[in-house]
């Protein structure tokens, strides 16, 4: 399925900026910050701004075509892979990598619904130990 197909399967126009950045998020799974991706794609298209990357990236969030990590310190990173998935950050390379696991979630009250969950786990990842 093309970029631009999977954009108006979720009510998105598929602008080029669009196409780009959810191209990049589903070719780099590094869960890149805003910053990243707007690095990472400024040099091929100059008139990106990072208002059009913040913009894009939560209106992504909103129709949950992506998910959205927030981390610690408020750090927010990106992550196209929106199946049910834990994270593990290594602290001492900052390395976000996913961990796909059984997720057994905690009974909930009969009146709660659940809308989203996110799981995370920090440590030293096998190149830093």
């Amino acid at each position: 399925m093309q970029v631009s197909d999977i954009l108006l399967a979720h009510n998105i126009r598929p602008s080029i900026h669009r196409i780009l950045i959810y191209q990049y998020l589903i070719d780099n799974k590094n869960h890149p910050t805003a910053d990243t991706v707007y690095c990472n794609l400024h040099p091929q298209l100059p008139t990106l701004s990072k208002t059009t990357i913040y913009n894009t990236l939560s209106l992504f969030v909103k129709k949950k075509l992506i998910q959205e990590l927030p981390l610690e310190n408020g750090e927010l990173r990106y992550d196209a892979d929106i199946s049910e998935h834990a994270h593990f950050k290594c602290e001492k390379c900052g390395k976000v990598y996913d961990l796909f696991m059984k997720i057994n979630l905690p009974r909930l009250p009969d009146d709660f619904t659940l809308s989203r969950s996110q799981l995370f786990f920090w440590g030293k990842c096998s190149c830093c130990e």
